[in-house]
């Protein structure tokens, strides 16, 4: 019930307050005054009625006219299309001139309740609305000075000796009223604060997230350390380059949407792959992918890794995929051996590799047979103990003239 009452209410301040065609900030803000000048009406009835009681016509005045203004506040202003700053420096201005007026009327701080804590809200209140600390200051300042005025003059002011009791009920009346609206105001700042808080934990999460897809967790840890230049040599690693035999050109004749999903589908499934053996996916380039192991922490067994991740990629292949009726399989090249790493770039971090290492890597995969795993003589030295392994013989490979390669067939049992 009380839901529904508030939900209520916030559409009918939305109706006579806010402009649909302005920012949910504004209309949120331009609600907050229309609420804060309606909550106060309640008491200037109050007052002008227990002001016509006791005689106090000037009070009963100056009631009158705080009414219409405050009618004047909530449904003409936000007819004009008036700036949100004016409208909470206009709030601010009305509060303390009719706190000044009260006060001098009633006959000083005494006899007008206290009206301080009330009256006080105009500070608070368009910090809250321009949310700008020179605006925030000059009210602060504005209500200090107003009173210094009248604590200077109120030896000067008329007595009107109102009953005590009067007194204590304006003063119990006015102190609720305003620590209320005081609590209403910093609840608002708390809420405001936690939704910022929220959505900029949300943000570093998203950006936590997208750096660790573009780079490796030990990487991203390192530059959030500070760390401005990243390059790292590694005594020995494994690099595979895998490639998707005659993709490019059955793509060429394919429905783009069929490809990028079929493309998209082998290279989840080869990230998926990548995590379960701890190894590194460097990089992406067309129907290419590139792994590497050892880094960027060094291990021991990175071309056994390595190369068990590779029959578990030619197996894939194997179950059968196709692009527009035609089957689809892949050539895989791996090498060992020095190589250097690390991050490029400044607003599109990239995390790669350099060395003949790499540089030979890939001519192990252009070279290949589609369906197979062709190997250096450097990675077999590191894995021949473990995995069956044919030897391919001398082959001419291009930049590197004749080299001794092997492919991969099993893992030994």
């Amino acid at each position: 019930m009380i839901n529904n009452m508030v939900r209520l209410l916030y559409a009918f301040l939305f109706r006579i307050a806010a402009d649909p065609t302005e920012s949910q900030d504004v209309g949120v803000k331009k609600i907050i005054l229309a609420g804060v000048h309606l909550a106060i009406i309640p008491l200037i009835l109050a007052y002008l009625f227990l002001s016509y009681f006791l005689q106090e016509f000037n009070v009963v005045w100056i009631g009158v006219g705080q009414i219409i203004w405050h009618l004047v506040f909530v449904f003409v202003f936000p007819r004009l299309h008036m700036n949100i700053q004016w409208l909470a420096n206009a709030a601010g201005a009305g509060l303390l001139i009719f706190f000044l007026s009260y006060t001098f009327a009633s006959g000083g701080f005494e006899n007008s309740g206290y009206l301080l804590p009330l009256f006080g809200l105009a500070n608070p209140l368009v910090a809250l609305i321009n949310l700008r600390a020179r605006q925030s200051l000059f009210w602060l300042f504005m209500h200090i000075t107003s009173i210094l005025v009248v604590s200077f003059l109120q030896p000067y002011l008329p007595s009107h000796n109102l009953p005590s009791t009067v007194v204590s009920i304006l003063l119990s009346v006015n102190s609720i009223i305003a620590a209320v609206m005081y609590f209403c105001i910093f609840i608002y700042f708390i809420n405001q604060r936690d939704e910022a808080f929220r959505l900029l934990h949300n943000e570093q999460a998203k950006s936590e997230k997208l750096l660790l897809n573009i780079l490796p967790k030990d990487i991203a840890a390192r530059l959030k350390g500070g760390e401005d230049t990243i390059a790292d040599s590694y005594e020995s690693a494994s690099i595979m380059f895998i490639d998707l035999v005659n993709f490019t050109p059955l793509s060429a004749t394919s429905p783009p949407k069929e490809m990028v999903i079929l493309l998209s589908k082998i290279f989840s499934h080869f990230d998926q792959l990548v995590e379960e053996h701890h190894v590194e996916k460097i990089d992406t380039i067309g129907d290419g992918y590139m792994v590497a192991a050892g880094l960027p922490v060094p291990r021991e067994d990175h071309a056994e890794a390595i190369a068990s991740l590779a029959l578990e990629i030619r197996s894939y292949f194997k179950k059968g995929i196709s692009l527009s009726g035609h089957s689809i399989n892949c050539r895989i090249g791996i090498n060992s051996g020095p190589l250097m790493a690390g991050v490029i770039g400044r607003t599109k971090f990239s995390y790669n590799v350099w060395g003949d290492t790499v540089n030979t890597a890939s001519r192990m995969e252009s070279h290949s047979i589609p369906g197979e795993i062709q190997i250096s003589e450097a990675t077999y030295a590191l894995i021949k103990e473990r995995f069956n392994c044919e030897a391919r013989g001398p082959i001419d490979v291009k930049g590197k003239g004749i080299m001794h390669t092997y492919l991969l067939k099993n893992k030994m049992e």
